[in-house]
């Protein structure tokens, strides 16, 4: 079922993921951009989402109201974000043994075919190495 372009769809935190969300509070601590400009760049409905974002995920200290001199990540951050390296990793991985396995799959059918042209034209096709003297 297809929306209008133009109609309200309501969203909640969990239908970001949580890279979308850490990029968004890294680029707000990175280019100062305004709230409300992030929010209609990305799309973002709601006027508090970001805030608690950079509540939950940022460098700022909101108890003293201040951007923390280290600006170190807080554990839960750091967590959160080498967690989400790990998945990408992992799915990286997973895409790389599948291209080796193609490509095994591969060269031994050229094997193969080359094997049948050699005993069907009765060539060799395959480089001979020199013998070791």
């Amino acid at each position: 079922m297809k929306t209008d372009e133009h109609e309200y769809v309501k969203r909640t935190q969990k239908d970001y993921p949580m890279s979308f969300k850490l990029a968004v509070v890294r680029e707000y601590e990175i280019s100062k951009i305004s709230l409300k400009a992030l929010s209609s760049k990305y799309g973002i409905q709601g006027s508090h989402t970001i805030k608690s974002w950079l509540e939950k995920y940022g460098n700022f200290d909101w108890e003293n109201k201040n951007l923390s001199e280290m600006a170190q990540k807080s554990k839960e951050q750091e967590l959160l974000e080498l967690r989400q390296k790990v998945k990408e990793l992992e799915k990286k991985n997973a895409r790389l043994e599948k291209e080796l396995e193609d490509k095994d799959h591969k060269v031994a059918f050229f094997d193969l075919m080359v094997d049948m042209a050699e005993e069907e034209f009765k060539i060799d096709i395959r480089k001979k190495s020199f013998p070791e003297q």
